[in-house]
């Protein structure tokens, strides 16, 4: 399918991949409804930075509420899932948050998208339902394992949507990116939350574990990816891995960080960030084969390259002031 014209709905539109994605879709000719969180402030999120704003058509709302899906998605060729709460020491405080948006809100899509004939959905999932890598590369076959809530109801919602091109051939793919990380990233993460320290003045960082192992793929190679599976006829009913195949424990990342920052900081342990011993994903490295083979994805932005423009953003003062580098975000 090419995008090109095509109405096209993103959920999540205003978080750290949704922004990005919305700009390259209208890039390509998309025509572009982009759902954003309902709030009181009538604040858009990234949306309200990104440059395309005046040639996208916002909506705000919540995937939890099964109508109001319905109606947003109406008229739609395609739909792209990002909706969800991500956070994974926020699941652990708020377990039912993250069933009622990543598992009902991701059931109130599909039923929205079989009821009204939408053509495609790319439904997003995570590295994180792997759980600690049994073998590595990780491909697409690799055992699931529910190691935090937040997993566990990626895990449901994967299930639901691959259920729906199962049971009622809805033409789905479930788009399964690694660790994204880029301008606009939530404080939450390690890569924002390392920059951000830095770039305040800090002569100590307070971190978690480092040992940990992840691939990172830059927030455009991920979209690209998304882009590139939702053009592909091959890829409906497929669960199709998007990462760089590239591995790097946490420590590596941050010392890369330092190096290019030429920051002489001190690492100090924070028990606060330290996840429960059986719910750390110990490590991520992920097989890119399938999506190659389907489409013929290869990432274009190196870690050190990718960092270096991460870095730049976050060093625009309009940007690190958005962050509150002195409190540790869940």
């Amino acid at each position: 399918m090419n995008l090109s014209g095509k109405r096209v709905l993103v959920t999540g539109a205003d978080g750290f991949i949704g922004s990005h994605l919305t700009e390259m879709l209208v890039a390509g000719g998309a025509r572009v409804r982009a759902l954003s969180l309902y709030n009181s402030f009538n604040d858009w999120g990234w949306l309200e930075t990104v440059d395309c704003r005046d040639h996208i058509e916002i909506v705000t709302g919540d995937v939890r509420d099964s109508t109001f899906v319905r109606q947003v998605m109406r008229d739609c060729d395609l739909v792209f899932h990002l909706a969800a709460l991500i956070a994974i020491p926020y699941s652990y405080v708020a377990p039912d948050n993250y069933v009622q948006t990543n598992v009902t809100g991701t059931l109130n899509v599909m039923q929205a998208a079989r009821e009204l004939g939408i053509a495609r959905v790319i439904h997003t999932s995570t590295s994180e339902v792997y759980g600690t890598a049994r073998r590595v590369p990780i491909d697409e076959e690799h055992p699931l394992q529910a190691q935090s809530p937040y997993s566990a109801t990626k895990i449901g919602a994967d299930a639901i949507a691959y259920s729906f091109f199962s049971a009622f051939g809805l033409p789905v793919t479930i788009a399964r990116p690694f660790n994204t990380y880029g301008p606009r990233q939530s404080a939450r993460a390690i890569i924002p939350t390392v920059i951000t320290q830095i770039l305040a003045g800090r002569k100590t960082i307070r971190l978690g574990s480092l040992h940990p192992t992840r691939d990172f793929n830059y927030v455009e190679d991920t979209c690209r990816g998304f882009i590139a599976l939702a053009e592909c006829e091959k890829a409906v009913g497929e669960t199709v891995n998007i990462g760089s195949n590239q591995e790097i424990s946490i420590g590596g990342t941050v010392a890369l960080i330092k190096e290019l920052t030429g920051s002489g900081v001190n690492i100090e342990t924070d028990d606060a960030r330290i996840r429960p011993s059986a719910s750390e994903v110990e490590r991520l490295w992920c097989d890119n084969t399938r999506i190659r083979n389907l489409t013929g994805y290869t990432p274009e932005v190196g870690l050190r390259e990718g960092l270096a423009r991460t870095i730049a953003w976050f060093g625009k003062a309009e940007n690190l002031r958005r962050y509150k580098s002195d409190i540790y975000n869940l």
